[in-house]
């Protein structure tokens, strides 16, 4: 007899079709079942992804909003490119109408009876590195500074890949942080005594900066950004000094500052201005002019240094000079809106203003190789030239003013006996 179930047909033992429930079959549903519950699932991750990114995404362009409905903005945007017009016009006009007027050329150090040290801050990246290599090149000893070791690492391994005959020496520095670099100093000196080289520096380079859009503090109370900018290059050349004089041919100091010091045309130099806490204290934290202002210092520091040399009667043993590298495309805009830093950039480069590390190190490279006679000069373009900075920048009232006030935070901090010793 045939019986028919919901099961498939078998054939029983006597030779008669018999159907069962096959065990199988409901293993199978429950199978699809689960697939559809993983596959549902997944959709729904998916979908909360899609959601978290575009939720990323609308937040990404109303920061980007902000960026462009900021005052800073637009004060970096028109004014800084004016500014920077301004200093290749000064090249024109100087090629227009003082013909005369020689480049300084570059002078190769002598490598006898020991290798020169050159020191280079803010190494690891774009200009620093560049200016490393080029330096290595020369036959100096550089000794480059950073706050990473990773990236302190990676840069010896490149410009050993690019140069394999590269005398490197790297040092971990927190150029914010006074007590780090009272700390480097010592470290310096006594590596200089263990090595075989002349226990003096040949070329210091303040090539460290950043470029912050938010507020942050120093362990000495000081805005981040003057702190970095400026205030660790006037502690660590005033650390150094020393080892500067006792070179046994002239040295040199490269400040590495900006075009964007134009921009700046009413100051104060204040305790509160010129460690930032003014800045930090403000609703809106105004990064471009902190920036712009950070760089004058610099500038400021640079002149009024040149100047009591001269006084003491060490202008032929040490020279102070200033590099202006013009527009460069590196990481110093990481804290810019990705699209509005790609713009700038975009724009830069259509006006012919921006340029590579590369290109731009040669204005730090004709400063740090400079004959004799080139101390407070301002080099700008590449090529050995030079250009004046701003008349507010040449106020030897102010640099005094600035000198004081600076003087006077470090002495009250716990190091102040370890700096003001100058």
């Amino acid at each position: 007899m045939l019986t028919i179930s919901k099961g498939r047909r078998t054939t029983g033992k006597a030779g008669q079709e018999t159907s069962e429930t096959n065990d199988d079959d409901v293993t199978q549903i429950k199978k699809k079942n689960k697939q559809r519950e993983v596959s549902g699932s997944v959709f729904g991750v998916v979908k909360h992804l899609q959601k978290m990114g575009l939720i990323v995404l609308v937040k990404e362009w109303w920061w980007t909003l902000q960026f462009v409905c900021s005052i800073e903005f637009w004060r970096m945007a028109l004014l800084w490119t004016l500014s920077i017009l301004y200093s290749y016009y000064q090249l024109f006009r100087a090629s227009l109408f003082s013909p005369k007027l020689i480049p300084y050329p570059r002078c190769s150090p002598s490598l006898t009876p020991s290798r020169p040290v050159c020191l280079i801050t803010g190494a690891t990246s774009g200009l620093g590195l560049a200016t490393a290599y080029e330096l290595s090149k020369e036959g100096y000893v550089v000794v480059i500074v950073g706050r990473s070791q990773h990236l302190l690492s990676e840069t010896i391994r490149k410009i050993k890949d690019w140069n394999a005959d590269a005398h490197l020496k790297s040092f971990q520095v927190d150029l914010s942080s006074v007590e780090s670099i009272i700390k480097f100093k010592s470290s310096l000196r006594q590596w200089l005594l263990d090595s075989d080289l002349h226990c003096s520096v040949q070329i210091l380079i303040n090539n460290a900066g950043i470029l912050a859009t938010s507020p942050r503090v120093t362990a000495e109370g000081y805005d981040q950004m003057i702190g970095t900018n400026y205030i660790g290059a006037f502690v660590l050349t005033k650390l150094l000094l020393p080892l500067l004089e006792s070179s046994p041919v002239s040295s040199k100091i490269v400040n590495v500052t900006s075009f964007t010091h134009r921009v700046v045309t009413n100051v104060q130099f204040d305790e509160g201005t010129v460690s930032g806490k003014r800045f930090v204290r403000s609703k809106q934290y105004p990064y471009a002019h902190i920036y712009e202002y950070s760089k004058l210092c610099l500038l400021l520091f640079s002149y009024e240094l040149h100047r009591q040399l001269c006084l003491m009667g060490k202008s032929h043993q040490i020279f102070v000079t200033v590099a202006d590298p013009g527009v460069v495309q590196t990481n110093i805009m990481r804290e810019i809106p990705a699209v509005l830093s790609w713009l700038a950039f975009y724009v830069l480069k259509r006006l012919h203003l921006l340029q590579s590390p590369e290109c731009a190190v040669n204005s730090i490279v004709d400063a740090a190789l400079a004959p004799p006679g080139t101390s407070g000069a301002y080099f700008f373009g590449g090529k050995g030239r030079t250009v004046n900075s701003s008349a507010l920048s040449r106020n030897a009232k102010l640099a005094r003013e600035l000198w004081e006030t600076t003087s006077y935070l470090l002495s009250v901090t716990p190091f102040g006996a370890k700096i003001n010793n100058f």
